[in-house]
C-alpha cells in the first residue's frame, strides 16, 4: 500500500460503490478490499435473486479466512438490477462470464494478467515481444464456487479449461495494444501467443511457464531481464494509487521458487512473482520464466479497484 499517499487519500471525496455478484469468490474479495479503502465506500451489494433481500451474512457461503466486515455482514442484498444501483457512483463486477453478458462487460480472463506485467516491463526495456509460448496452472478458484468436483482434481491435473487458451492468446494482444482514438477501440499488439491451460489442485494463485521470444536482436540476456523486471514501475505506482504494490513485479532466485502457497500474497496479492529465468538454450525462443500471481486479487477484484483508484486519480470520474 503505498502510504506516502495517505494525506492525498484524506482530501478526495468518498465514492458510492456498488458490487454485482457480491456473494462469489471475486464479489467476497471485493468486499475485503473496499471494507477498510479511505474513499471507496460500499453502499449496494447484488447478488441472484434467490440471494435477494437476505442480509449479506445470510446470503453469502463466506469463503475467506478474514470473517465478514461488520459494515457489510447486515446489509441487505439486492438482486442485479441498474435501478436497483442508480446511487453508485461505481460498480465493480464479480458476476461470471455467462451473467455478466445479460448485465455488463466480462473481466478479462484472470490468468493473462500474470503475463502482461512482465511482458509490459519487459518491452518497455527492450521493445516488442514477437511470439510467446505459455503454460498455466490454473488454481481451482478461478473456476468459481462450488468449483472442479473433488473426484476430478484430487490426485489429478484436468489438461482442459473451455474458453481460457483462445482468451489469452488474444487479450494478452489487446491489454499490450493501443488506443486509435479516431475509432474509438484497442488496436491489439501484433504478438504470436500459444496458450495450454491446465486446472490444479491448488486454491489461489495461477502459475504460467512462459517462453518469449523478442524483436531485438540480438536478445537481453539473463540479467538484463532479472533487472528490467525487478526495478518496473507500473503506471498505478507512478500516480500514487491507494492499493498498488510498493514492487510491481518480485523476482526470485531461489530456482524452487514462485511457489503459490508461498508467494501469491506478496504484497498483499498485487504482485506478480517471476522466476526460474533463464536462455532458452534450444534456441527456439530467447527468455524462459516462471510467473506467479494471484488470480482473484491481482488477476480479478484487486486489478479492478486499482483501475477505479486510476480513474478517480486522472479526473475520469
Amino acid at each position: 500500500m503505498a502510504n506516502h499517499f495517505v494525506s492525498s487519500y484524506q482530501k478526495l471525496p468518498k465514492k458510492r460503490c456498488g458490487i454485482l455478484g457480491a456473494t462469489g469468490a471475486v464479489g467476497q474479495r471485493f468486499i475485503l478490499l473496499l471494507s477498510e479503502h479511505p474513499y471507496l465506500e460500499i453502499s449496494t451489494i447484488g447478488a441472484s435473486e434467490r440471494s435477494a433481500g437476505k442480509s449479506y451474512a445470510e446470503a453469502a457461503q463466506w469463503r475467506q479466512s478474514e470473517p465478514i466486515p461488520a459494515t457489510v455482514a447486515n446489509m441487505a442484498v439486492q438482486e442485479c438490477r441498474p435501478e436497483l444501483f442508480k446511487g453508485c457512483d461505481i460498480i465493480f463486477s464479480g458476476l461470471n462470464t455467462t451473467k455478466a453478458q445479460e448485465v455488463e462487460l466480462a473481466f478479462a480472463g484472470f490468468a493473462v494478467t500474470g503475463i502482461v506485467i512482465p511482458f509490459a516491463a519487459l518491452q518497455a526495456r527492450f521493445g516488442r515481444i514477437l511470439e510467446v509460448s505459455v503454460v498455466t496452472l490454473q488454481a481451482l478458484s478461478g473456476a468459481g464456487y462450488p468449483g472442479v468436483s473433488s473426484m476430478d482434481i484430487i490426485d489429478n491435473i484436468v489438461p482442459y479449461i473451455e474458453s481460457e487458451e483462445s482468451k489469452i492468446e488474444t487479450e494478452a494482444c489487446k491489454i499490450l495494444g493501443s488506443l486509435n482514438p479516431e475509432k474509438n477501440q484497442v488496436m491489439p499488439q501484433q504478438m504470436r501467443v500459444s496458450a495450454a491451460c491446465n486446472r490444479v489442485p491448488v486454491l489461489d494463485g495461477h502459475t504460467a511457464c512462459v517462453s518469449l521470444r523478442f524483436a531485438t536482436r540480438p536478445p537481453p540476456n539473463v540479467l538484463a531481464v532479472e533487472a528490467a523486471l525487478q526495478s518496473y514501475i507500473s503506471e498505478a505506482q507512478t500516480i500514487g494509487c491507494y492499493s498498488a504494490p510498493a514492487q510491481a513485479i518480485v523476482v526470485h532466485k531461489d530456482p524452487t521458487r514462485p511457489q503459490p502457497r508461498l508467494d501469491r500474497n506478496m504484497e498483499r496479492g498485487y504482485a506478480v512473482s517471476v522466476g526460474r529465468v533463464r536462455e532458452d538454450e534450444s534456441g527456439i525462443f530467447d527468455i524462459k520464466f516462471v510467473a506467479l500471481s494471484h488470480n482473484i486479487i491481482i488477476g480479478a477484484a484487486g486489478s479492478s479497484v486499482l483501475n477505479c483508484e486510476a480513474a478517480i486519480l486522472k479526473g475520469y470520474c
